[in-house]
């Protein structure tokens, strides 16, 4: 190793001695990662391709000692840190330009207490490694959709599934959060261990520490659920549309109903004909007796006339990898999204529309559904704001040639803006590809108590790529 050159907090340059790299590489159980090493790129590379950023230092850390030390010299050397968990954000907020990385892509584990139906999960760990070691005792907590998504992320910024209309959000079910916060002491946060510190947890994204650890309370899943999508042609689509919106108001907390414009993929239950057209999925869940669900779900399997009907019994684990191949690593993204507490007729004609032009075959909207449990807490209980809505809006541009990155862009800025004389104005943290001058947007009422949580928990600002909340002192 030899003297490095590495962006401070403030955005300048300083040179970090040899010695000092040499030390911190000794106190490390993991490693400590530089662009000369084979691996360098392979770590350093995160979900989203439009974010190519270069750390000049990477500390890979095998546990929580490990992010104790980084953190301790991060702040001891005045280093801007970017904080890597799963690494799928949106806005790439895991990774920064010739700073510190500090990346816990390796701290995946995860253990079951069956009997107290807990899970405990490192701060590395993805939505995919929970599910497997929950469902191995029928067990499940809230967490997201696609299995690469990082818990930790996820969880801070408020985290939503399919199955959080019956249980909740990631953070309802948030039982405690070991936390390394600036002065890299490792606090525990629950409701009875730093109180104020929990709250701003669930919701509040990282500006507060890095969560090493999750405790949650886990739920009795399945194995089997009912799953599936209902496929239409576009030409059908207005009409669905507004069952779709009709009877996904009225459903019970068992039932999600998530509804995605997309390329037709060459499914094996997909006629050759719609192959690479624009269809609409309608992908019911229901978690719970089966038959019910079906008798249940009757009405809207048969309403108008669907390309096709894959909706089935399937494992919980594999209804959460459903859509995988649909948000593969690689490509580039970029996302905006609405919060609706209603979806009004003209909202829906304008996704028609803009379904109608979808930029790239990997470009879609997709229409999240909520409320149930999730609105059952009060906005104020945590820093997760939104707690009237029932559906989010996501228009998602996805291509792989930097040379087209104009036109989905465009696209997905214009569907966005069409949409906001329907929306409530406020938006999800984890689906904000542009973070900056948009925190009250994401806080709404309870950033000014974020803002409090910042001045004693990160007086300084060691962590601010995220949703970042400004302290004050």
């Amino acid at each position: 190793m030899s003297d490095l050159k590495i962006k401070t907090r403030s955005n300048e340059t300083t040179i970090l001695q040899e010695e000092k790299i040499e030390s911190l590489n000794e106190n490390l159980r993991g490693h400590l990662i530089q662009p000369q090493d084979k691996n360098y790129d392979e770590v350093r590379t995160i979900w989203n391709a439009m974010i190519d950023k270069h750390p000049a230092l990477i500390a890979s850390c095998a546990g929580v000692a490990d992010v104790i030390e980084s953190v301790n010299f991060a702040r001891e050397n005045d280093l801007l840190i970017a904080v890597r968990g799963g690494g799928h954000n949106i806005a790439g907020a895991s990774l920064c330009d010739g700073g510190f990385m500090i990346d816990l892509s390796k701290m995946r584990a995860v253990h079951v207490d069956p009997k107290a139906q807990t899970v405990r999960v490192q701060g590395g760990a993805t939505g995919g490694d929970l599910d497997h070691e929950t469902q191995a005792f029928g067990l499940a907590v809230p967490n997201g959709v696609v299995s690469t998504t990082g818990i930790a992320g996820l969880t801070l910024g408020g985290g939503f599934g399919r199955l959080s209309r019956k249980y909740g959000l990631s953070i309802d079910n948030l039982l405690s959060v070991d936390i390394v916060t600036s002065e890299g002491k490792l606090v525990t946060a629950s409701e009875d261990e730093n109180p104020d510190l929990f709250w701003g947890v669930r919701g509040g994204g990282g500006n507060f520490g890095i969560a090493t650890s999750f405790k949650f309370k886990l739920h009795p899943v399945g194995p089997e659920v009912l799953f599936g999508p209902i496929i239409y042609r576009l030409e059908d689509v207005p009409e669905v549309l507004r069952n779709y919106r009709d009877f996904a108001e009225k459903a019970p907390f068992e039932c999600s109903i998530w509804a995605d414009f997309l390329t037709a993929p060459p499914l094996p239950f997909l006629p050759e004909s719609v192959h690479g057209t624009t269809v609409l999925f309608v992908a019911p869940f229901y978690v719970g007796d089966i038959q019910e669900g079906k008798k249940l779900l009757k009405p809207l399997r048969e309403f108008g006339d669907p390309i096709a009907d894959a909706v089935a019994t399937v494992p919980y684990a594999e209804a959460q990898r459903a859509v995988d191949a649909l948000y593969t690593k690689g490509l580039r993204n970029y996302w905006k999204s609405h919060n609706f507490v209603k979806l009004p007729d003209e909202a829906l004609d304008t996704l028609v529309d803009y379904a109608k032009r979808l930029p790239t075959p990997q470009s879609d909207i997709l229409i999240s559904h909520l409320g149930g449990a999730i609105n059952e807490i009060p906005s104020e209980d945590t820093a997760y704001p939104h707690r009237d809505i029932e559906f989010v809006v996501t228009p998602g541009g996805r291509w792989d040639d930097p040379t087209q990155d104009a036109e989905p862009i465009d696209w997905v800025r214009e569907c966005y803006d069409a949409l906001k004389e329907h929306a409530t104005g406020k938006s999800y943290s984890n689906f904000i590809a542009e973070g900056k001058g948009r925190e009250q947007e994401a806080f709404g009422q309870n950033y000014n108590r974020l803002v409090e949580l910042k001045n004693k928990y990160d007086p300084t600002n060691l962590f601010r790529l995220n949703q970042n909340v400004s302290p004050t002192v």
